[in-house]
């Protein structure tokens, strides 16, 4: 008694410890705890780490947008310069007022209009009077141009009319006269802008020259009085390009500036990157909302995954184990699960079935092939006994008469040893009819094409059909592992053929095509259903063909057979080849 509390509690202390093993508990402690603890730290640490990483985005995408845009209006400005220097040459290949003329669909983007001035500033010809072909700014650009036909751009002015920024571009020709183009950079940047800007966003955009003078603003103005003091603007006015941050009351904005090459002016954008993620921001404040629903749905499919898939799966594997043992009928039992476990095991079950079968039809193909030999042996006794041996009795008897004869006369004597010489051909020609049964000798001394030859001939005086054979020049031999193999399946064919085909006239090709050794025999004879794989042709009783079949994939050919009956049976036998065989 004192020894079997012991015992009891080791047996029961056992038990738990085995099931603390199962897959049940291990579930439990490495897959729902660790996954509960990530569900609750994901809410915490999701937050800190989306907003980071949608403020990057969205500097990203601002740097990018800006760069973009700067690059733009650069291009368009340098559209316009080359617009000028176009203008200007024509200007001397015609004439100043015909130049205006004909270059009048410049006014689209030279909205402050375009003409033709002598380098002293006289004016020649303009596409509207305005009071700045008069300007100092003209007069500055004249003398900038002086001796040089590279174009010149001007500081932003002002329109005298309007009061809008006004750029000049100007161009002398070799004939020395200028030409110039006043644009507006407000009008360059909007239409620069129309597919990017949209009513209603919250982003600013502001394009600045570098004397601080706002040449172009979008939305609202910058927080400073000073536009060149706007974080951004001095960077960009140094040729800098890049992305920085700033607080405005409790909210941060990204700052994205550029510069503009051509003019040395500073492209800046900025916008609250928050409300670009407010949306699921709040959806993930919520998220800690989920967690209850999130884990009993985990336990759900934990036990779901038990009861559906782990339970079956297991039961599945032991029914394998028994299975690979050679217990067929162990498989039988239903496991139940989902769907895709019900289908392994029907699967199971089919494969089940086709090697149980394969495994029959291998015994009764063994039982075939031995019985095959046992007959070819007593054929070959048979054959030896009634012929070979009977031969060389009769030959020795021959040879005794002979030798009787000779004590009563020659002639007599000549008569018998003609006699056995006849039978002792005769028994050359039956010795080697059973050798060429078990060896081939013309394949080994004539090579394969000729072997195959002499098993036509054999055919067309064996079974009365009459045979066309035919080969290709140059073939040369194969392995000798190939030519017996091919010489086998031939003789095989040949074989169904002389007993079952009561074919009238049989075809014989040996070729070479594309890369390949092809042996085709075909034959007009009675064919047969030819069944779809290898078991149906052991349950058919085509031993024969199996065994055709195996030896052309051990030499790694392909062998197609095709057949109907009342439409003959063609056998096509195909070698790949590095090479042609040589």
């Amino acid at each position: 008694m004192p020894g079997s509390l012991p015992r009891r509690w080791n047996a029961s202390a056992g038990r738990w410890l085995a099931r603390g093993r199962g897959l049940t508990t291990q579930l439990f402690f490495f897959i729902i705890l660790p996954l509960t603890a990530l569900l609750l730290t994901i809410p915490f640490v999701s937050l800190t780490l989306h907003a980071q990483g949608m403020r990057a985005l969205v500097g990203q995408r601002d740097q990018r947008t800006i760069q973009s845009t700067a690059d733009a209006i650069a291009e368009q400005i340098n559209h316009r310069v080359s617009a000028i220097r176009g203008l200007a040459l024509y200007a001397t290949l015609a004439s100043p007022e015909r130049a205006i003329q004909d270059y009048d669909f410049l006014l689209a983007d030279f909205e402050g209009g375009i003409a033709v001035l002598q380098p002293n500033g006289e004016l020649l010809a303009a596409s509207s009077p305005s009071e700045i072909w008069y300007s100092s700014t003209v007069g500055e650009l004249l003398t900038a141009t002086a001796g040089s036909t590279q174009p010149r751009l001007s500081p932003a002015i002002h329109e005298p009319s309007s009061g809008r920024p006004l750029v000049l571009a100007a161009a002398r020709s070799p004939a020395g006269w200028v030409a110039l183009g006043a644009f507006f950079p407000d009008s360059l940047v909007r239409r620069t802008l129309a597919s990017t800007l949209a009513p209603g966003d919250e982003s600013s955009l502001w394009l600045i020259d570098g004397s601080g003078q706002m040449l172009f603003q979008w939305g609202a103005p910058p927080a400073t009085p000073e536009a060149a003091r706007h974080p951004g603007v001095t960077e960009a006015l140094r040729g800098e390009s890049g992305t920085t941050y700033r607080d405005v009351e409790g909210s941060e904005h990204v700052v994205a500036y550029s510069p503009v090459a051509p003019l040395g002016w500073a492209l800046v954008i900025e916008e609250p990157w928050e409300t670009v993620d407010s949306p699921l921001l709040r959806w993930t404040q919520a998220a800690p909302l989920l967690l209850v629903p999130i884990v009993l749905f985990g336990l759900g499919t934990v036990g779901f995954g038990l009861w559906q898939v782990v339970q079956p799966l297991q039961a599945l594997a032991r029914q394998a184990i028994a299975l690979a043992e050679g217990r067929f009928d162990a498989i039988e039992k239903l496991v139940g699960g989902i769907a895709e476990i019900r289908r392994l095991q029907a699967e199971l079950i089919a494969m089940a079935h086709k090697l149980k079968a394969s495994q029959q039809n291998l015994r009764e193909y063994l039982i075939v092939v031995t019985n095959g030999q046992e007959d070819e042996r007593r054929r070959l006794a048979r054959e030896l006994h009634d012929s070979t041996v009977q031969s060389l009795i009769a030959l020795d008897q021959q040879v005794q008469l002979a030798q009787m004869a000779l004590k009563q006369g020659a002639s007599k004597a000549e008569k018998l040893l003609a006699g056995a010489r006849h039978m002792n051909a005769h028994l050359i020609t039956e010795i080697r009819r059973v050798i060429r049964a078990l060896r081939p000798i013309y394949l080994e001394d004539f090579g394969l094409i000729a072997a195959i030859e002499m098993l036509s001939r054999d055919l067309q005086s064996s079974s009365g059909a009459q045979v066309a054979f035919s080969a290709d020049d140059d073939l040369g031999r194969l392995t000798p592992e190939r030519e017996i193999a091919v010489y086998r399946i031939a003789q095989e064919a040949f074989s169904n053929i002389a007993r079952h085909a009561q074919a009238q006239t049989v075809r014989v090709q040996v070729t070479g095509e594309s890369g390949a050794f092809l042996l085709r025999i075909q034959d007009d004879g009675r064919g047969f259903d030819l069944p779809a794989n290898l078991t149906d042709l052991a349950r058919a009783g085509h031993y024969g063909l199996i065994g055709m079949r195996e030896r052309a994939e051990l030499i790694g050919a392909s062998l197609d057979m095709a057949s109907l009956p009342g439409h003959g049976t063609t056998f096509e036998l195909r070698i790949p080849v590095a090479s042609p065989p040589s």
